[in-house]
């Protein structure tokens, strides 16, 4: 069995209320307060509880389908003529991305508090589908956020959620896209809090979500580093991921984060370059603040007011990161660079051809990294890069910018 949890969360952070340094923390209404302590009790008795992680190491087996593979890219290594490529190939689990790893375990948390009414926010979709999937598979009520602008450049998502018997509400406030919707989810579970579960879909928002969203997707980099040891005899010069939320990234980090010869670089979304409001690259000109339950990065303008944020990508359009990576870059841990989406746009068509994978325009921005970086580094140089999801849904999109 893969025995996720029992590798899960030997990081001693966050602390006790939900701080990783100056970040983190429990910044929501008191209504919630008596719940999410609830949620972090539940989540602190299942990862010690070996049913909890027989079920959950059986679901990711045989319904997800982990172990994922770690794949060479031959021909793409040969193109860019650097270092040596491989892919963490988390597009080809169940529902077409890694948010299945965190939806599966959550949907056993809310079943263990008894909760039988489950809310969600998405924004490329792709967490929307991973939570009807798991609601579906346990016969609970769902419903999904989606920024309406969102809903649009998603809609196959939005009919795979509805297919599976979601109810996809359109949020229509605002820009319309992520950050709206995680409003709406929030007003939601306020009112509703005694018996629904809000499985966020990212590792940000208030304590315990930022901590339990990684652990369950540190399966990611456990397999990672399993698999590279067993292909290459040592461990990888450099990992990638693209960072919205964060939650693909620091999966793929975290069983790393004690090797000091392994860089690591998150890639956000640089939009149409780090211009304001048309981008939403949190650490290229953003700022402390609180945004959603935590203190972290964001971007807002000096009088504290969250900005308008731009990607082609729904899934990185957000105006805050995950407080850990907040944490990780201060302390040089970790590099948080950017890709435009032209970039994006040139790496999402660089790798169809050169491999036959169309990944994910979020999983694009760290393709966009490695083909800038890769010609540079030496052939010897051992690159993973967080395939986060497949790319089926961003066809359409990706067709008027490229065709």
């Amino acid at each position: 069995m893969l025995a996720v949890m029992s590798q899960a969360a030997t990081s001693p952070l966050p602390d006790a209320r939900g701080h990783f340094g100056a970040f983190g923390g429990m910044f929501v209404p008191e209504t919630l307060m008596s719940p999410l302590r609830e949620l972090a009790d539940a989540y602190d008795s299942a990862r010690r509880d070996p049913a909890f992680q027989l079920e959950l190491d059986a679901l990711l087996h045989d319904y997800v389908g982990r172990p994922t593979p770690l794949y060479f890219a031959e021909r793409w290594t040969r193109k860019l003529g650097g270092a040596k490529i491989y892919l963490k190939r988390e597009d080809l689990l169940h529902t077409g991305a890694h948010k299945i790893n965190n939806a599966i375990g959550q949907i056993l948390l809310a079943k263990r508090l008894g909760k039988r009414r489950i809310i969600a926010e998405t924004g490329a979709g792709q967490h929307g589908v991973a939570t009807a999937t798991v609601c579906a598979r346990f016969g609970m009520e769902c419903v999904v956020y989606m920024g309406a602008v969102d809903m649009e450049r998603q809609a196959l998502n939005v009919a795979r959620m509805r297919l599976m018997g979601a109810e996809v509400r359109a949020v229509t406030a605002g820009q319309a896209t992520l950050k709206e919707a995680v409003n709406e989810a929030m007003r939601d579970w306020v009112a509703s809090v005694g018996h629904t579960h809000y499985i966020i879909g990212s590792a940000l928002g208030s304590h315990p979500f930022p901590m339990i969203v990684r652990d369950f997707h540190r399966v990611i980099g456990i397999e990672a580093r399993r698999q590279i040891l067993e292909k290459e005899g040592r461990l990888p010069d450099l990992l990638v991921a693209c960072v919205g939320g964060g939650s693909n990234a620091i999966g793929l980090f975290h069983p790393f984060l004690d090797d000091a010869g392994v860089r690591m670089v998150g890639v956000e979304a640089g939009g149409d370059g780090i211009i304001r409001e048309r981008h939403a690259a949190r650490f290229q000109g953003g700022k402390l603040g609180v945004l959603q339950g935590t203190m972290t990065w964001l971007l807002a303008d000096a009088d504290g007011q969250i900005e308008l944020t731009h990607s082609i990508s729904a899934g990185l359009d957000y105006a805050a990161v995950g407080p850990e990576h907040a944490y990780l870059r201060e302390l040089g841990r970790v590099e948080y660079t950017y890709a435009t989406d032209d970039e994006t746009l040139a790496a999402f068509k660089e790798l169809a051809h050169c491999e036959g994978i169309i990944p994910a325009l979020e999983s694009a921005h760290a393709m966009a990294y490695v083909s800038n970086i890769a010609p540079s580094l030496p052939k010897d140089c051992i690159l993973i890069a967080n395939l986060s999801g497949r790319g089926d849904k961003d066809v359409e999109q990706a067709s008027k910018h490229l065709l």
